[in-house]
């Protein structure tokens, strides 16, 4: 019976509950960010409405094309000159048919007949006038969510469930948290880290369910990414970065009072989240399933064995970093090398720099959490070697 008994105390190691001295940790930090929320959290006359009103927009679907011999060369030919008729899902004025002409320049849709579109109307003395600006897209991105889901719930089945509630809860917080704080002058910065702990708390629990390995790995990532955070406000401070790079970030800065080198720390803090969630998971659960195959195995073997997983998984996560950023950041790269500038100043570039820190700052942030979390986990999922029977 004893020997059965011991048995059953090394058979599943993964199945260790969180210790006390775990929750002891995990509770004031629950506490503190629910605390901080409530204090963050905007009223509805802390957010300010938008200085500037926006066009009316309108639905519609395209119905006829009227084409016509170009009068003079376009820079931007994208439909050709002419009119197109366009019926509006709704009437507007005692009309649902309304003439426009066939939108060009860069970025303009192309139309054809049948095409569902957006339209801007601008109010003028003579009457409204009417813009095609873009195609709808709705149904399309409905159809995508939905092949999105089933794949995921085919696959994960229960977990992959959790994991779209986590989803869910993930754009909840952004959506209703993190951009009405900002908007409402709380500082980013610590808006992005409070956010960022609710969703971690929430989401990881949600998603692989309670126990030390999930709790490891919420430690391990709270603890890297307040790393992120400080390191991203040395960095942002020492190379004098403002967070104004492009029309879009000079355009919050001006019309909605948000501080931009604030929001730069923010969304290097809320991008390193995801991948931070990714790395820690791994090296909790490659720590578990190691306790669980060799239950003789100590902190120090635990933590060796996994520390090669963890290299590895590093080397190849830095790499979809970088990649990440220059993918998203593509047509600025093309813009800067064909101006021909030197190294150095593409280097320096303050758009180029940003994009520098963001990768560097995330990938130590990643560096470290390997350590910390492999560290947590063996310390957890310690198995002690067994005492030497006689004979």
């Amino acid at each position: 019976m004893g020997g059965q008994h011991s048995h059953a105390r090394h058979a599943a190691p993964g199945e260790t509950r969180t210790p006390l001295v775990a929750w002891l940790v995990i509770v004031p930090i629950a506490l503190l960010t629910l605390g901080a929320m409530a204090w963050l959290w905007p009223s509805d006359d802390a957010v300010p409405e938008q200085q500037q009103a926006s066009a009316d927009q309108y639905a519609g679907t395209v119905v006829s094309l009227q084409r016509e011999d170009c009068t003079e060369r376009l820079e931007d030919d994208v439909n050709g000159c002419g009119s197109a008729v366009v019926r509006l899902e709704q009437e507007v004025d005692g009309a649902r048919d309304v003439t426009v002409p066939l939108p060009n320049g860069a970025g303009a849709p192309e139309v054809a007949d049948g095409d569902d579109v957006v339209l801007v109307a601008v109010e003028a003395p003579d009457g409204a006038t009417y813009t095609i600006v873009d195609h709808q897209r709705g149904r399309g991105l409905w159809v995508l969510a939905a092949a999105f889901a089933l794949a995921l719930v085919a696959f994960g089945r229960w977990r992959g469930l959790m994991a779209l509630a986590g989803l869910g809860v993930t754009f909840g917080l952004l959506l209703l948290f993190v951009v009405p704080a900002i908007l409402a002058g709380e500082p980013p910065l610590l808006v992005a880290i409070v956010g960022s702990a609710a969703v971690m708390l929430t989401v990881l629990y949600l998603t692989h369910g309670p126990g030390l390995s999930t709790t490891v790995a919420l430690l391990g990532t709270l603890a890297s990414l307040t790393l992120t955070g400080l390191l991203s406000w040395l960095a942002v401070a020492g190379l004098h970065l403002t967070g104004i790079t492009d029309d879009i970030s000079g355009s919050v800065a001006m019309t909605q009072g948000v501080d931009t080198r604030g929001l730069l720390l923010a969304g290097i803090v809320i991008g390193s989240l995801g991948v931070l969630d990714d790395v820690t998971v791994t090296q909790s659960v490659t720590v578990t399933e190691l306790a669980r195959a060799n239950p003789s195995y100590g902190a120090r073997q635990l933590y060796r064995a996994a520390s090669r997983v963890g290299r590895s998984h590093i080397a190849s996560v830095v790499n979809t970093i970088i990649l990440a950023y220059a993918g998203s950041s593509l047509p600025l790269l093309i813009l800067i090398v064909a101006a021909d500038d030197s190294p150095g100043g593409v280097l320096t570039d303050q758009v180029i720099a940003q994009e520098i820190v963001r990768s560097a700052v995330a990938t130590i942030g990643l560096i470290a959490a390997v350590p910390i979390t492999t560290g947590l986990a063996a310390l957890g999922f310690r198995r002690k070697q067994p005492a030497p029977t006689a004979g």
